[in-house]
């Protein structure tokens, strides 16, 4: 092994083998390889005994077959990449990437013996980071030796403030590299982490009711693709269950505008293939989706944030994060996805009413938004077969396509138990995700603000969120009368010793 190249998800990592693959085609005894989890590890094994010139992998599973397959040869590593250090390191991977550095005998504070054992062979190491905090500076100072910072702009002047914050700081790099971070720190300092975005992405902002969220979402995404046949979009959600529900009605959803709710005139709302990705999906799930979506011409990715860092999708036209990110660089990853290499692209922020001042915080970091012309999107649809002419302005939840939507949404999700519960445990892990927002952010994210029975609304429940959680509530009281009745029965199957 050659060259080692770390990144944080499975998908990052079958990208980066395809492109590995692409750019030593023609060179035969370069052989590039992945290893990560999920996989099957004794077929990993046997493709490491065989030999590979570049291998990309996951920590954990990188970290596993060092410790454990004795096949695994890596005296001739030459190069060592952390790509998406700052990813890796908030997945939780710290500790494995010390013990992958110590092992390997490229870490700077390692113990003796296994300095000795690469001693003789010259390493370069690169650390690639969309951010640079404390985490990633001690990244830096474990496996950088007389690093050179690339990419940041450099500064004439510096503040008063910067260099006395300097002196009381305790920095985690030697003093020649941090030298180099204080040429920087004053343009971050001053900018509030200032981001670049794209000159050609179009950045919008969506506000609805809570209820009406999730009516609005399938009116914007059937905007599109009437609009535009080809089209590729990315609909960014806060937790695994929220994905399983969402690309359930995404892809099952049933509709017609006629006067009459003919089942044969019924029809898919959507025409178009529905993926989706997150952190709970079987492997095999998520290499088809992250597959079958980059591949695909026209299709709508349904994902948490997994699919948020360092993933280049061709061809996605549109972003829209349906529920808000956490802080502004979040924002910045998701709508990452589209506006690639000079293309053009769309992204579109949901905020409820109570959460406008998200707004504000986006401002602060140079995210500029302008807001989407809803009003006009909906009165183009027809209703009952018949286009609306124009008339006084209504409130969204009380126009007539919103309202016939949501009753088709209601209908849709308590037809069938399995989806009903679906929608249950995706409204359970989003007042969960709501609560998570860290720092100043928990002054616009407020649960108490938030109406429950219009959240459970936004999911197509009918009833109120009381019901939804005492329903939950009888479900496991007779789970546990089962389980008691089950107890004393095998108890007398059990024959007396003699």
């Amino acid at each position: 092994m050659a060259a080692l190249v770390l990144v944080p998800t499975r998908e990052l990592c079958l990208q980066v083998y395809g492109i590995a693959q692409q750019l030593v085609h023609r060179f035969h005894w370069i052989v590039p390889g992945y290893i990560m989890g999920g996989e099957n590890r004794a077929k990993e094994k046997a493709r490491l005994r065989k030999g590979i010139s570049i291998l990309i992998a996951t920590p954990g599973r990188l970290l596993d077959h060092l410790q454990h397959t004795s096949s695994f040869v890596y005296s001739n590593l030459r190069w060592i990449v952390f790509d998406e250090a700052d990813s890796i390191l908030e997945l939780g991977f710290g500790k494995a990437l010390e013990d992958i550095l110590e092992l390997l005998g490229s870490r700077n504070d390692a113990s003796e013996q296994n300095k000795n054992k690469m001693e003789s062979m010259q390493r370069q190491n690169l650390l690639l980071s969309a951010t640079l905090n404390e985490k990633v500076n001690r990244l830096a100072k474990i496996s950088l030796k007389n690093p050179v910072m690339i990419g940041l702009e450099e500064q004439n002047k510096t503040s008063d403030s910067s260099s006395a914050r300097g002196k009381n700081h305790t920095s985690l790099l030697s003093d020649d590299e941090e030298k180099i971070l204080e040429k920087h720190s004053t343009k971050v300092d001053q900018t509030v982490d200032d981001f670049k975005l794209p000159a050609q992405l179009v950045q919008r902002y969506v506000k609805v009711s809570c209820g009406s969220r999730l009516a609005i979402l399938l009116t914007i995404l059937k905007s599109l693709f009437e609009r535009q046949l080809s089209h590729k979009v990315v609909v960014f959600l806060s937790t695994c269950d929220s994905v399983d529900f969402h690309h359930t009605v995404l892809n099952q959803l049933e509709w017609t505008s006629g006067l009459q709710l003919d089942m044969d005139k019924k029809q898919k709302f959507l025409n178009c293939k529905v993926f989706r990705l997150h952190g709970n999906m079987d492997q095999d799930d998520r290499k088809k989706s992250f597959l079958g979506f980059s591949s695909e011409k026209s299709a709508i990715l349904v994902s948490t944030d997994v699919a948020a860092r360092g993933l280049d999708f061709p061809k996605v036209k549109c972003i829209i994060q349906y529920d808000s990110p956490g802080d502004a660089s979040e924002y910045v990853h998701r709508v990452g996805r589209t506006a690639r290499i000079g293309e053009k692209g769309e992204a579109l922020l949901f905020l409820q009413p109570v959460e406008i001042d998200y707004l504000g915080d986006l401002k602060l970091h140079g995210a500029l938004l302008t807001e989407y012309p809803l009003q006009k999107v909906l009165d183009s649809f027809p209703v009952n077969g018949q286009r609306l002419h124009k008339r006084k302005q209504i409130s969204l939840d009380m126009h007539p396509w919103i309202m016939s939507l949501q009753r088709a949404l209601e209908s849709f999700v308590t037809s069938e138990d399995t989806t009903k519960k679906l929608a249950r445990d995706a409204f359970c892990s989003w007042i969960r995700a709501y609560t998570a927002h860290r720092g100043e952010l928990k002054n616009i994210f407020m649960v108490k603000k938030l109406h429950l029975g219009h959240v459970a609304r936004s999911f197509g429940l009918k009833e109120q969120p009381s019901l939804v959680g005492r329903s939950h509530q009888v479900q496991l009281k007779k789970r546990k009368k089962e389980l008691k009745r089950e107890r004393p029965a095998k108890r007398r199957k059990i024959p007396a010793k003699r």
